[in-house]
């Protein structure tokens, strides 16, 4: 179940592909859409990514910071940011604490086979972290 609408987004510090630690508190003044995809370079998380990098300019003129976060490497997330030219941070969540912390991992089926991964989630947390 998804995280209620006015609670504290929970803090996180995770590092994204350049290896730095990122927190949510770093953005904490600004808007953020944080959003959770199952896998970099993979169809719909490419078309997803791409259409926050289409839409990329109309975000930070309205002050919003974008956020992607994935179980995928540092080193992973820097190709796929490299390949796309994605330019807002991804972040890896390698034990997916953080995924589970935003009731973005569960249970999934595809193509009739059942599998716990990262459910395609995404947030927008307000000014305060809310």
């Amino acid at each position: 179940m998804p995280l209620s609408s006015g609670i504290p987004a929970p803090e996180f510090a995770l590092p994204d592909e350049t290896g730095v630690i990122r927190s949510l508190s770093e953005f904490r003044g600004h808007p953020v859409i944080l959003y959770f995809y199952p896998e970099d370079d993979t169809p719909g998380c490419t078309k997803e990514a791409c259409n926050f990098r289409d839409d990329y300019g109309q975000y930070t003129d309205a002050g919003v910071t974008i956020l992607g976060v994935s179980p995928d490497s540092p080193k992973s997330h820097a190709k796929f940011k490299a390949k796309f030219g994605l330019p807002f941070p991804l972040l890896a969540d390698a034990g997916h604490k953080i995924c589970d912390l935003y009731a973005a991992w569960g249970l999934k089926t595809f193509m009739g086979r059942e599998f716990t991964g990262v459910l395609r989630t995404t947030y927008l947390i307000d000014e305060q972290g809310k």
